[in-house]
């Protein structure tokens, strides 16, 4: 994949254990998109600003990592990708990924291997602006997962979820903000994606993926209002009811939010990994000025 001067590639992953208690997200940027050190340096070389984000969520105590690697740390093929200590490759049958990052603010290790095994693979994109500088492909709506943490010792499985999103100009020239979440019913996946374009028009995708794979588009569920976070970013989702409840914000920043949700969907009772963004809180200077601090850079 050809990543150009002011574009992005991320691939993400998130997962739920079978009981609920824990979680995951997993995203390797090449052309990192919250980077403040790639938005100082004009975005003009993508491969020059690479990252892995790994974040564990868990009862005792969450840990996030994203330390920003230079063009010496990336190293890719058509089944791998390696970011400085960190890799991810294709092995045949599943996605592994092998993590040896360091926290930040406070420095502290977050070690292990995550194995997802896709149940379907999808190879459909879907455009995102009329004239397609944003994709997005849910590559593994769903998908089992085996987690082994060294640092902190912890090992769990369970649900997981894959995607993709490149575009070819910064993502807040894009949009003002977007609602996403995904849901595994009994037999298939819900993702609703919908937010606000820079030109102040709207789009909105509700897909369900069958055991295959196959995305049908569906009518949207009424909307779920959902309350705001602690930094003010407004989140809301979608139920058949038009209600849905917050269990657990997992991530809390000045301009994105991530949390499990509890909504009936399709008939179903469901748990979804949900998240919202506003780009126009990530445009602010004051917030620009605070990434350094989670997001350090290493040459």
């Amino acid at each position: 994949m050809n990543v150009g001067p002011q574009g992005y590639a991320w691939w993400y992953v998130d997962a739920l254990s079978d009981d609920g208690t824990h979680g995951l997200t997993i995203i390797a940027f090449i052309g990192s998109v919250f980077s403040p050190y790639y938005w100082a340096r004009g975005r003009r070389d993508p491969l020059d600003h690479v990252a892995l984000n790994v974040a564990v969520y868990r009862p005792g105590g969450n840990r996030w990592a994203m330390t920003e690697r230079g063009r010496g740390g990336l190293q890719r093929d058509a089944d791998a990708l390696t970011i400085g200590p960190s890799a991810m490759h294709w092995d045949g049958d599943a996605l592994v990924v092998d993590f040896t990052e360091v926290c930040a603010p406070i420095p502290r290790k977050l070690r292990g291997t995550a194995r997802i095994t896709p149940d379907c693979l999808n190879t459909q994109a879907f455009p995102l602006d009329l004239a397609g500088r944003h994709v997005w492909q849910p590559v593994a709506p769903r998908a089992r997962i085996e987690v082994t943490l060294s640092e902190p010792a912890l090992n769990w499985s369970g649900t997981a979820y894959v995607d993709t999103n490149t575009g070819t100009e910064p993502l807040e020239a894009g949009f003002a903000d977007w609602q996403w979440s995904r849901a595994h019913l009994k037999a298939d996946t819900a993702v609703f994606y919908e937010g606000v374009r820079r030109d102040r028009s709207t789009f909105a995708l509700a897909l369900r993926f069958d055991e295959q794979g196959r995305a049908e588009t569906v009518e949207m569920p009424r909307p779920a209002p959902l309350p705001r976070t602690g930094w003010r970013v407004n989140r809301s989702s979608r139920a058949d009811d038009g209600i849905a409840q917050v269990v657990r914000t997992w991530e809390d920043s000045p301009f994105y939010a991530r949390s499990t949700v509890a909504a009936r969907l399709f008939g179903e009772d469901t748990m979804a990994v949900h998240e919202s963004l506003s780009l126009d809180s990530f445009r602010h200077p004051l917030v620009k000025a605070m990434l350094p601090f989670r997001m350090p850079r290493r040459s």
